[in-house]
């Protein structure tokens, strides 16, 4: 804002002519000049990237873990070697009602984020907290109703009905079609030759099984 001032003083100079007026515009440029001079340092716009910067390292995404549950909540372990030695604000959790994201500051030189969106039921924020043990953070999320949780998240149920509808079928060998057809896509050069060559195989055996035994 004083450099736009500043600005606008000198512009207002080229056009004074009147000595008077040239002068107070001078004291006015001087005055401005020297305000921005003693002006302390501009902060840095984003206040959690210079914080990142300062701690050094670079962030690492966590994605091993292990759950359990009680009635009133859902308990996330999260091995990290040395935590309990960090300073207590450096592990943070920020929850929602169906989201929750771990930020662990400078733990030999990095830092550790875990972000877990979509949770599979909701839960309170005010009830969920964190509690730092040795080489492991616990991450306790409290239900909002007391009961089971099937699975952590929304996507990991989706995924799990839709595995289940494709083996689940009344025909029990369109249950091992589906089964051979997972396996042959997610399959390397060697399981495909495999199932093929049992495909071919048993398509010969059911053609000599259609011929009559008596011909």
């Amino acid at each position: 804002q004083l450099q736009k001032d500043l600005e606008e003083v000198k512009e207002l100079l080229t056009k004074a002519t009147r000595k008077r007026l040239r002068d107070v515009l001078m004291a006015e440029k001087h005055k401005l000049e020297l305000e921005i001079k003693n002006q302390p340092p501009p902060k840095p716009k984003d206040v959690a990237e210079e914080e990142k910067s300062s701690l050094g390292g670079y962030t690492v995404k966590i994605n091993n873990y292990g759950w359990d549950q009680s009635d009133k909540f859902i308990k996330i372990y999260i091995s990290l070697n040395g935590v309990q030695k960090l300073p207590a604000e450096n592990v943070q959790v920020n929850f929602t009602e169906r989201s929750f994201d771990l930020l662990v500051k400078n733990l030999n030189g990095k830092n550790y984020t875990m972000t877990f969106n979509n949770l599979l039921k909701p839960i309170s924020v005010e009830g969920s907290s964190k509690k730092i043990k040795t080489d492991m953070v616990l991450v306790m999320c409290r239900k909002k109703r007391e009961e089971k949780w099937e699975c952590l998240t929304q996507v990991e149920k989706e995924s799990k009905e839709k595995e289940k509808a494709a083996y689940d079928t009344s025909d029990p060998s369109e249950g091992l079609m589906n089964l051979l057809k997972k396996m042959y896509a997610e399959g390397d050069d060697e399981m495909k030759r495999t199932i093929n060559k049992a495909w071919v195989e048993s398509r010969e055996k059911q053609s000599k099984g259609d011929i009559p035994m008596d011909i």
